[in-house]
This record gives structure tokens, sequence and C-alpha cells, in this order.
């Protein structure tokens, strides 16, 4: 990482609350071309998440933390908060001496954008702020929100006027935080209606959808980006049960991750 921190643009994709078990099946199935095609090996790499809902995941993630291997470690990280004692920093990681990524990006040149989707990003209270905060810029609208169902093709539209306006020389960093994955999903399964509710069938049907539009997101990139692509946390349809997240189950903690380089 320290070769490719302020050599390349950075891009964290974050598809909120997508499980791992849906993902790998459609990746296998061949149903998400696009990510499977830029994935290592065409598969994701299965991790735990290091929060069980998208606040505590993100800030987690933000400081450092990404989604752990969930095969023993130790596993060394790409990026870390200088700290005496960190027993995942190696040789290869890029360290900052700041609390947070995005802090320490911008403070070595990098233009920092976060392009919010779920509540947590809306800026409309103080707590809905604090993600966005760490950002020299950021954006979030309704139409970025869970309820939109063309809420990604919104959110690549800013992401396109943002890169747009940025200078060649500037490196960036760039969250996109998806929430289209997020319940509500019905409305991507054909046939289903609100009263139909949200399942596992209308998660996979959300899935298929974010990655038809995902190309478009990777083409406005600029080369070389690192890209990392993972989930916060997955979440609960009926498991145990169980329904959502921010609880301790199998299906909430285990997630899918990918990181790979456009060139």
């Amino acid at each position: 990482m320290n070769e490719v921190i302020g050599s390349h643009d950075l891009l964290l994709v974050t598809l909120d609350t997508l499980r791992y078990d849906v993902a790998a099946e459609l990746a296998a199935a061949g149903q998400t071309p696009t990510l499977r095609g830029l994935l290592p090996g065409g598969h994701w790499e299965r991790r735990h998440t290091p929060g069980s809902f998208t606040y505590a995941a993100h800030t987690a993630m933000l400081a450092g933390f990404l989604p752990t291997p969930t095969r023993p470690g130790p596993h060394p990280r790409l990026f870390a908060a200088r700290f005496p004692g960190s027993e995942t920093t190696a040789p290869g990681t890029w360290t900052f001496d700041a609390a947070d990524l995005p802090t320490g990006l911008a403070e070595i040149g990098y233009h920092t954008v976060c392009v919010g989707g779920v509540g947590f990003f809306n800026k409309l209270s103080p707590l809905g702020s604090a993600l966005p905060s760490l950002f020299v810029e950021s954006h979030w609208e309704p139409g970025f929100g869970v309820t939109d169902p063309d809420s990604l093709s919104h959110q690549i539209d800013r992401v396109g006027e943002v890169i747009r306006r940025l200078p060649p020389d500037r490196r960036l960093f760039l969250l996109l935080n998806v929430a289209a994955l997020h319940q509500p999903n019905w409305f991507y399964l054909a046939g289903a209606t609100r009263d139909h509710g949200d399942s596992r069938d209308s998660h996979a049907a959300a899935l298929r959808h974010v990655d038809r539009q995902l190309g478009r997101l990777f083409a406005l990139m600029r080369r070389p980006c690192l890209v990392i692509v993972c989930s916060d946390h997955g979440t609960a349809y009926g498991e145990d049960g169980h329904t959502g997240h921010r609880l301790g189950h199998e299906v909430v903690w285990t997630v899918p991750y990918g990181e790979f380089v456009l060139a």
C-alpha cells in the first residue's frame, strides 16, 4: 500500500447490508457479471465485518479496520492509524497520523469525497452528519436513499459530476455507500408488491440490479484506481427467527469482500 497511496485513486464501495451467501451464490451462477469479471478469480472473499450495522461498521472501516478474513490471523491491514502495539500493522501497511482514513489521506493531498446512501449519511441530524463530516466533500439527497429504486443510478450521476471537476493532478478517495440492497428492496423483484415485503429473493434481485449499474461507475473512475468493494454487514430474513441486523447472527457478521485495480 505504500506504493499505491499517492500513485492511485482509491474507491471504497460499500454495498450496504449485502449478505455473503447471496453474493457468492449469484457470482457462482454468473448472475453478477460485472463484479465477477473484476473480482480476483471471479469470487468474493468471505470475511467478518467489524460492526453489525452501518454506523459501527463504517466507523471502523474508515479507521482502517476493513472486514477481516475468516481464516485464523493475524491479518495485516491495508491502512492503519499509527498507534503503539498494533498487531496488524505490517511493513506493507500504509499508516497515517490521524484518527480516520479520510483525514489521513487529505493530509497528503487526496481530495476526499463521500456519496452517501442510507440514513447514517443523510446529514439531516448530528448523527447523520458524523460520517460525512470526515470527508472534505460529501453528498446526499433523498434520491440516493433506500426508498428510491433508482438510487444507485442517481449516485453514479453525482460521482460523474465530482470527477469531471476534479483537477487531473489531484488524487481522489471516494466512498460510495450503496443503499439499494437495504430494506425496502421488494421493488427489485419482478411481480412483487409492497404487501409481499422484503425477502432473500428480493435482496438477490437488488444485487442483480446493482451489478448492472456498477459498470458505469467503474468506467467513470480515473486510472490507476484501487477499488475495494464489500458489504458493511449482512441482514436476516427470518433465519432462526431474526429479521434485520444489529444482531449477532452469522448472516449479519459474514460479508463479501473484494479488491482489485482498475488500470
